[in-house]
């Protein structure tokens, strides 16, 4: 019996493959698309996939302002945060987020659905959101996928 047919490989910072991907937020559901995005800001989708290596693709997501919430969860929604003082604990709605900018909303979304280590915060600084079609980083060729084709 060959018994190197059995080996394990796990991925490492030198064996990574990441890549560059633009995922379109039209008319998607907050949730649902950010629950993707984890996934592949993680590497799930990845048949190389371990768990202790930043082995995700870097992704950008354009139109961000153009995302749905099903019922009236723009106002009922609640996120906290806490500034670490007394009476410091503040509540922000979806639609507050959105005001201050696209971006906040989703980095908030996106990193509750990540890892609570460095890990997670070293995965979320490969996601870069953009309110509009367009972005900076042509230089990268980054590749169009339709998120609704993933599970």
């Amino acid at each position: 019996m060959d018994t190197l047919s059995y080996k394990t490989i796990s991925a490492n910072k030198a064996t990574v493959t990441k890549e560059w991907v633009v995922v379109d937020a039209t008319d998607q559901t907050l949730g649902r698309l950010c629950s993707k995005v984890a996934k592949l800001l993680r590497g799930k989708y990845k048949p190389n996939f371990t768990p202790h290596v930043d082995c995700g693709d870097n992704v950008i997501i354009i139109n961000a302002e153009k995302i749905n919430l099903t019922g009236n969860k723009w106002n009922d929604r609640i996120y906290l945060s806490y500034t670490g003082y007394p009476g410091g604990q503040k509540e922000n709605t979806p639609a507050t987020l959105m005001k201050k900018g696209a971006s906040r909303l989703f980095l908030k979304v996106v990193k509750g659905m990540l890892p609570k280590n460095r890990l997670g915060a070293r995965i979320l600084k490969n996601l870069y959101v953009y309110e509009g079609a367009e972005h900076n980083h042509e230089a990268q060729q980054p590749k169009l996928i339709d998120i609704n084709t993933l599970k």
